[in-house]
């Protein structure tokens, strides 16, 4: 059975956002694949910042993500990859929700509006890194047509960090 897709608008962070983001994911199963722990305000508020130069520079950011109500519910968007290992050089397409909002297809639907919008930006191809066993993540690159490509040793937890792959070129122009 086929059920509506949720309503989901994207914008640049606002400083006011930083709160709303460290709310949203002071939770243990929000940060499980994300270290464990909420992170301090100050790092949202060092985030929401450098996104805001991302998409003035770039055209593209994490934005946040507001549903139907106006409620800022996570945030989904890109920015190059930021680590010294992994894939170097590219572009990462990422989403974290609020626990409230999972299930529902927040996630999927706002990263699709991301893809256009990189589209339109001139972004050619994206990553998307995964923890294994996050299988909602793992969920969410499939609906959007991306393919496991490869794996690198993540220096942190010890494990095969998953990355996953879209080309964002038309095949109808090639």
């Amino acid at each position: 059975m086929n059920r509506a897709l949720p309503v989901v608008r994207l914008r640049v962070p606002t400083d006011e956002d930083a709160v709303a983001w460290h709310r949203a994911f002071d939770d243990p199963d929000v940060m499980e694949f994300h270290g464990g722990r909420s992170a301090e305000l100050y790092v949202y508020e060092e985030l929401t910042a450098r996104q805001r130069r991302h998409d003035a520079e770039r055209g593209f950011c994490l934005w946040t993500m507001v549903d139907e109500g106006g409620q800022v519910i996570g945030f989904t968007g890109a920015q190059p990859w930021p680590q010294d290992w992994g894939p170097t050089g590219e572009i990462e397409i990422g989403w974290r929700l609020g626990r409230a909002y999972w299930g529902r297809g927040y996630a999927t639907v706002a990263a699709q509006m991301t893809l256009e919008r990189l589209r339109a930006a001139g972004v050619t191809s994206v990553v998307a890194m995964v923890r294994p066993g996050n299988e909602r993540s793992i969920a969410v690159t499939k609906r959007l047509g991306m393919e496991l490509a490869e794996t690198f040793p993540h220096p942190r937890f010890g494990e095969e960090a998953l990355c996953f792959r879209l080309s964002l070129r038309d095949s109808h122009s090639e």
